[in-house]
Parts: structure tokens; sequence; C-alpha cells
């Protein structure tokens, strides 16, 4: 925190059973996706300090991940059904083998 200021007062051992890294999710997390809903793009680093580029949506002040390959998938989903409103995103695979699928709703 900034300027000292002091959040709470736990003991270390309360703390670190509650606690929680933050993590930016997926948007495979979400139930549903309002076509609507604004991306954003940022530049970040790591833990390393090594630079990334991200794209995420924020709901209900979270930020969600959402993958090039999503994005790529919405495009043609939109071209063929340009009133989609909402959608949801299914993943399957881990690390460099994941693929999604996006899902019109």
């Amino acid at each position: 925190m900034k300027g000292g200021q002091t959040k709470t007062k736990m003991d270390i051992k309360s703390f670190a059973k509650d606690y929680e890294p933050q993590q930016m999710k997926n948007i495979t997390n979400l139930e549903v996706v309002r076509a609507d809903t604004e991306i954003k793009e940022e530049n970040r680093k790591d833990q390393n300090n090594e630079e990334y580029h991200v794209m995420f949506v924020v709901v209900k002040g979270v930020e969600y991940r959402v993958p090039s390959s999503v994005v790529t998938q919405l495009k043609a989903v939109i071209k063929a059904k340009p009133d989609l409103t909402t959608f949801k995103v299914t993943k399957t695979g881990e690390g460099m083998g994941t693929k999604y699928q996006v899902i019109p709703l």
C-alpha cells in the first residue's frame, strides 16, 4: 500500500490461510459474455519483468483474459450472426495445446 496505509490487522498465519494471489481469470470462467462488453488491450510486465500484451474484459471489477483465437472466432460468428448479443467460450486442453470455442447464445 502506498503512503504507509495499513489495510487490516491480522496475524500472518491467518492472512496466509486466506490469501489468494491476484491473477487474471480467463473468459472461459464466465457463464455468459455480452457482445457489447468493452475489450481492453495493455502491455504488462510479468514477475520476471518481461513485457507481454494482453486483451481482456472487466466484468464486475474482475479482469478476464481474452485469447486472440477467441477474438478471431468471434469475428467469424458475428459475420454469420450480426445480431449476436451473448456468447460463451469453452476451452479444452492445457498449455500450448489449449483450444477455445465460441458458442453463440
